[in-house]
């Protein structure tokens, strides 16, 4: 049974940092890509980062380049989310997903149909 559970979310002043932490089972992390979404109040699902550990491969949101740092063991299981310099607008719902493992990853990984699991989430807020 294929199960992700997101950790680490809460309160952080603006310009500070937290790391989220996916704990993945049911699956060899090296066989699916996972990915960080958010979805803030009033707006819809977006894709954050991706880590393809077969493949090599990291993408990013524009928004958060530079910023944000997704790494993996798949040893542990464990995918995570480096978050640094946070600003307000990333208040939101952190979720990680595992999708199947797809040729050319990179062009499809921030269509969230893609994704057949899903963690419940974890909240992350940013204020002063």
């Amino acid at each position: 049974q294929v199960q992700l559970v997101e950790s680490g979310g809460g309160l952080v002043q603006p310009g500070g940092s937290l790391r989220l932490s996916c704990t993945t089972s049911g699956f060899a992390l090296r066989s699916r890509p996972v990915s960080w979404f958010r979805q803030a109040p009033g707006k819809e699902r977006e894709a954050v980062s991706t880590i393809s550990i077969s493949q090599g491969s990291t993408y990013y949101a524009d928004s958060v380049k530079g910023r944000f740092t997704i790494s993996g063991d798949n040893a542990k299981s464990m995918v995570y989310l480096k978050m640094s310099n946070l600003k307000a607008e990333n208040t939101a719902v952190y979720y990680c997903a595992a999708a199947l493992l797809t040729a050319s990853w990179g062009g499809y990984w921030t269509d969230s149909s893609r994704y057949t699991y899903w963690g419940q989430g974890t909240q992350v807020t940013v204020a002063s």
